[in-house]
Order: structure tokens, then C-alpha cells, then sequence
């Protein structure tokens, strides 16, 4: 089966060219409106997206030919998946395309954070030379709890296992494999919360997992804590976190994602009082929803796609 495809989003370079040589005719749809995809949707087997808009039950309901949507990433809140799949339409991602990424860039964040390297280099370019003052933490020896073990937290894992840290996960839905990870402890989440001096989290957005990481749940952890989060924005309540950075019981948080930022991950929405705080203070990093997004991933999510949807379609 060949067909036509409507491209939402960009993706590698790669990427037609791989649906070409399946025979897919590939139409570029970068600008159209939302009203305009769901005019033409019914013309097409197949929609490749990253975030750019939903792909909802009344958008879906007009797609009669379609057979699959692609996904350029882990996530997949932006589209009514339970409804796709009643309809017979396969929902494809590529959390193993960015893994890594998103490995890497947790642990840069927490290393970054915790020996105050962001703090220091600024200070250093205005001539400021304080040695004291930026004194760092290090890795070895902490207890760091994991949320989420899939494709992203057991790459995390396997990063920071090298730093000669203690390593829990707590995952409801997967049972760890101790011969591939013999370096990491399964754990209820009160015990992860009981003994993790880091704690990065590494969940879908779910009704379950919105604002999972909230006043109660900081303030049910036995000590101080550093916090990551690469998952989504609204996993964690922000709201919350300043009230416990101010108070000290986190000692600092690693934010690659925004309970603030747009559906598309583009932008923040709004810049409220609390993500002021966020933005003026020394114990935070900020990066804008990039954990993922390198250049080997970019490459990587084309390639996995393309395989996937061939699978599907041959």
C-alpha cells in the first residue's frame, strides 16, 4: 500500500524523500489552517505531526481514509489516540528516536545546576571572581529516584548510572528488567520519596500524571530535593515548586518543559508570577522544550518513523 500523506510539521530532511521511495505522494501543509486540514483530511491515508495543532475526534472524524499518524516524538496528548484506534487507525511515535537526547540533557541540567557551572560563568564575564560562593555539590554518593522507566527514564538511568549514584524507579506499568538494569531499584513511590536526593520525572501527560509534582507530593519527600523535569509542563505544579524552592526543601530544579508553554511547545503561553520567580533565580535552569531536540534525534525520528510506517503499510 502506497498512498498520500499530509505533512503538519517539519522533520528531518530525510524524511519525504524515505516516504518517496515507499511511493507515498507527500503534501506539504506546514501553513494550513485548521480549518483547512479538516476540508482536505479526507483525502489522505496517512498525517505526520510533531504538536502543531490536535488531532482530534472532530478533526479525525472527517479523516475516512486514513490509516496512520505519525507522531515526530515521544509524546502523544495531542491526539485522541483511544478514538484513532477505534476508527483503525494505527498512532505511531519514536520514543526511542530521542532517548538519548533526553538522557543527556537531564543529566547536563542536573550537573550544570548542581556545581552552580550557569552562575559561575555568568559571574566570571562581569569580572566577578568568587570561589566560595560557587561551590558546587557533587553526584557521587546521592540517591536519585527516576518517575517513569520507559524510553526516556531508563535512558536517564543509564547516563547517570556512571556517576556513582544509588538509582530507584518507580514505574506502575513496567516491571524492570534487573538483568539489563542490574544498577537500578524498583521501588513503591513512598519509598522513592523517602530516599531520593534527585528526583526526575519521566511520565506521559495523563489525568493521572497532571500535576503530579505538587505541594503535597514535595512536601511528602524526606529530604531536601533537586528536581527534573524533561516530561511535560503541566506534570508539575509551578506554583508549588517556587513555594518550596523559597522555603529550601528543593534545592534546586532542572525545567526543560513549562506548565506555561503552548500546546505546540513553541512558545509560553503567559509569563505569570510565579515563572518570574523561576526566571530570577539561581537555584532554577531553564531550557525551552529542547531535551529532544538534537540533530542526531531530529535524523533518528525520521528514520524510526519511516521504518515503522513501512512496517505498517508493506
Amino acid at each position: 500500500m502506497a498512498g498520500s500523506i499530509l505533512l503538519l510539521d517539519t522533520f528531518h530532511e530525510s524524511f519525504i524523500p524515505m516516504l518517496r521511495e515507499m511511493k507515498f505522494n507527500c503534501t506539504e501543509a506546514y501553513n494550513w489552517s485548521r480549518e483547512k486540514v479538516e476540508n482536505q483530511v479526507k483525502d489522505f491515508d496517512g498525517i505526520a505531526i510533531r504538536s502543531r495543532m490536535p488531532i482530534d475526534k472532530p478533526l479525525l472524524q472527517k479523516a475516512t481514509k486514513l490509516k496512520f499518524i505519525a507522531r515526530g516524538g515521544a509524546g502523544m496528548e495531542n491526539i485522541d489516540v483511544a478514538f484513532a484506534e477505534q476508527q483503525g487507525i494505527a498512532c505511531l511515535n519514536a520514543p526511542e528516536a530521542n532517548r538519548d537526547a533526553v538522557g543527556e540533557h537531564a543529566l547536563m541540567m542536573l550537573l550544570a545546576l548542581m556545581n552552580q557551572l550557569l552562575k559561575a560563568d555568568a559571574e566570571v564575564r562581569r569580572g566577578i571572581w568568587l570561589r566560595e560562593e560557587n561551590r558546587g555539590n557533587e553526584l557521587q554518593g546521592k540517591t536519585v529516584g527516576i518517575i517513569g522507566f520507559g524510553n526516556m527514564g531508563s535512558a536517564f538511568a543509564e547516563k547517570i548510572s556512571a556517576m556513582g549514584v544509588k538509582l530507584l524507579a518507580y514505574d506502575k506499568f513496567i516491571t524492570i528488567d534487573n538483568r539489563k538494569f542490574p544498577y537500578v531499584r524498583q521501588v513503591s513511590l513512598e519509598e522513592l520519596k523517602k530516599q531520593a536526593d534527585v528526583i526526575s520525572l519521566h511520565v506521559p501527560l495523563t489525568e493521572e500524571t497532571r500535576y503530579f509534582i505538587d505541594d503535597q507530593f514535595i512536601s511528602s519527600c524526606q529530604k531536601n530535593i533537586y528536581i527534573i523535569n524533561t516530561a511535560r509542563g503541566k506534570c508539575l505544579n509551578t506554583a508549588h515548586l517556587v513555594k518550596h524552592l523559597k522555603s529550601g526543601k528543593v534545592s534546586g530544579a532542572c525545567l526543560d518543559v513549562h506548565e506555561y508553554e503552548t500546546s505546540s511547545f513553541e512558545k509560553l503561553d503567559s509569563i505569570p508570577e510565579p515563572f518570574e520567580y523561576l526566571i530570577h533565580s539561581a537555584k532554577v535552569i531553564l531550557t525551552p522544550h529542547i531535551a529532544g531536540w538534537t540533530h542526531e534525534s531530529n535524523r533518528k525520528i525520521a528514520e524510526v518513523l519511516a521504518k515503522k510506517i513501512a512496517a505498517l503499510t508493506t
